[in-house]
């Protein structure tokens, strides 16, 4: 009750906002385009609660993400398109649809049986709906590239187009980087050299679907380590009554393995 409760205020703090009369000026002034960064940027909040594991905050960050979700029902109420309860309803529908074996006879083994059981079921509902019919229809252009590539790539390994093992991704790798060894020396331009390495960058989005890891949580974690490490080669260098700046590429390689030393003491593993 209490969950229904909340979210009856919410809806109606919306309606509020979006008053033409007595709303919020910059509320009134937002469509589905201008929105839509907001529900990326708060998406990406969300995730980065999850991965930090700070539960207070995943907490706010859930909360900021469901207010576009009412924001864009707002928006389509007020256009006669559909409201919230349409859109909970639609995704209701969806998940007693595609979970069969849960709401239904059906039976999978495990959870990669059910990733390919919901891509039929979605392929399926493609079909019936007269869409593309490539095996790579539907994949949004408004994700970011490394989410697009990795559907990309796992519509395509569903089609059976994909390597058998691990290796072939290394080998071709090696002949993206060979590649783009070749373009700086042939010195060709910035297009040339932007092909070659978004081809690199696209074997990295293979290598991590193959290996089971999430590209995204791999790069935020790595962007993670370099801002902490960064962040203690600045302190070193305050220590020693310096700055980053003044020190040359040399002493700034030797504090950042200082920062990555001091780093390894301090981990439990």
């Amino acid at each position: 009750m209490a969950v229904s409760v909340e979210l009856q205020r919410l809806l109606g703090i919306m309606r509020a906002l979006r008053d033409p009369d007595t709303g919020c000026p910059w509320d009134l002034e937002q469509d589905f385009r201008s929105l839509a960064p907001y529900a990326i940027e708060e998406a990406y909040e969300v995730a980065d609660a999850a991965e930090r594991g700070d539960f207070a905050d995943l907490k706010d960050e859930l909360g900021d993400l469901l207010l576009q979700v009412v924001f864009h029902a707002q928006l389509a109420q007020e256009r006669g398109l559909f409201a919230f309860d349409d859109v909970a309803a639609a995704i209701n529908d969806k998940m007693v649809r595609r979970h069969p074996h849960v709401f239904g006879d059906a039976q999978v083994a495990d959870a990669d049986a059910q990733t390919t059981a919901w891509e039929e079921h979605k392929r399926r509902e493609r079909e019936a709906a007269g869409d593309d019919a490539s095996a790579l229809a539907g994949i949004a252009r408004g994700l970011p590239e490394w989410q697009r590539a990795t559907k990309l790539q796992k519509r395509a390994a569903g089609a059976g187009f994909d390597w058998p093992d691990v290796e072939g991704v290394f080998a071709k790798l090696q002949e993206e980087i060979g590649e783009v060894r070749t373009e700086f020396a042939k010195g060709r331009g910035h297009d040339a050299l932007e092909d070659e390495i978004g081809d690199i960058l696209f074997v990295c989005v293979n290598l991590a679907r193959h290996a089971k890891v999430d590209f995204g949580a791999a790069l935020r974690r790595a962007n993670a380590k370099f801002e902490r490490r960064f962040r203690a080669m600045e302190r070193l260098a305050a220590d020693g009554g310096q700055t980053l700046p003044q020190l040359g590429l040399t002493a700034q390689e030797a504090l950042w393995q200082l920062a990555k030393h001091e780093e390894a003491a301090n981990d439990p593993l």
